[in-house]
């Protein structure tokens, strides 16, 4: 592989995996151009222009909350604009290796059981997030010839991340709080709840593997977690012991998920012996940089 088509190079994740690839494989052509996945022909025109050997597909609608709020955007984004893509390859590029960044949040229901689930637990999606991601998937796996690889990452987190997803939604409301911003209070949803999660940078290294993996089946799928979860509470009370600040929490019904699983565990043996990845950032250092970055974020400009 030499040439690298990115979407959604200017998220949370695309701008750190530009990063990491950009440190650790200067031997590729990274292209990440901005431009509408929803448009298909502007689509058709880039893929035959960049002529990619390889896409790894970021864009997304990504927070759950906004595309519980607008599902009928985050369909034609998470679902036509994945199908645009994977068609202009097919037209344009048919040896390109399609990287498909889905969610392990398809897995839904099938967390209730209580069982790590792998990659062979049938999908179960209850949000309308996951279910868009499901969707993609299912028709990406039914485009003949395409050369799909599927990643379902665990929840993951670090410095730029927005307050749409909980860690950060934490560590800036503590930012706030200690520059005065805020009240002492720091409200909250379900913090009995148990996730799978992984350092952004962690991530971007299993990206960076799923890239460089030299075969695959198309269609193959490939769980990225840490293999444990963490209880929600139990990270807010790491993150409120590195402020000095005196705060108080309180628990916001209209942060409730209504579709809330209690644990949600995954196995991601296949993808440790796959891409021989593992993650390597312990939860307490990836707390500590998001929290920094939002008190950097948060600091008045006279501090």
């Amino acid at each position: 592989m030499t040439r690298l088509l990115l979407t959604g190079g200017d998220g949370f994740v695309g701008g750190h995996l530009q990063r990491h690839l950009r440190e650790n494989a200067p031997e590729i052509e990274l292209l990440a151009p901005t431009f509408d996945i929803t448009d298909r022909a502007a689509v058709n025109g880039l893929i035959e222009a960049v002529q990619p050997d390889a896409l790894l597909h970021l864009a997304a609608i990504s927070a759950p909350a906004e595309a519980a709020v607008a599902p009928v955007h985050a369909w034609a984004v998470n679902v036509q604009g994945t199908l645009n893509l994977a068609e202009a390859v097919l037209a344009h590029a048919p040896s390109c290796r399609f990287v498909f960044v889905s969610s392990a949040e398809v897995y839904g229901g099938a967390f209730r059981a209580g069982k790590p689930v792998t990659e062979d637990t049938p999908a179960e999606p209850l949000t309308p997030y996951a279910k868009t991601k499901a969707a993609a998937e299912d028709a990406l796996a039914a485009l003949p010839g395409l050369k799909l690889l599927r990643l379902r990452p665990a929840n993951h987190t670090g410095p730029g991340q927005g307050p749409a997803f909980v860690v950060p939604a934490f560590a800036q409301q503590i930012a706030r709080i200690e520059e005065g911003l805020q009240p002492p209070v720091l409200t909250t949803g379900n913090l009995d709840a148990k996730r799978d999660f992984l350092d952004v940078q962690d991530v971007c290294a299993a990206y960076a593997a799923a890239l460089a993996l030299p075969a695959f089946t198309p269609g193959e799928i490939l769980n990225i977690g840490a293999g444990t979860t963490q209880r929600i509470g139990d990270l807010l009370e790491i993150l409120l012991g590195l402020s000095k600040a005196r705060i108080r929490v309180e628990t916001d019904p209209a942060k409730q998920r209504p579709s809330e699983i209690p644990e949600a565990r995954i196995d991601a043996t296949r993808a440790r012996q796959r891409l021989g990845w593992t993650p390597r950032i312990p939860v307490q250092e990836t707390l500590a940089e998001t929290l920094d970055y939002w008190r950097a974020a948060e600091a008045s400009p006279e501090a």
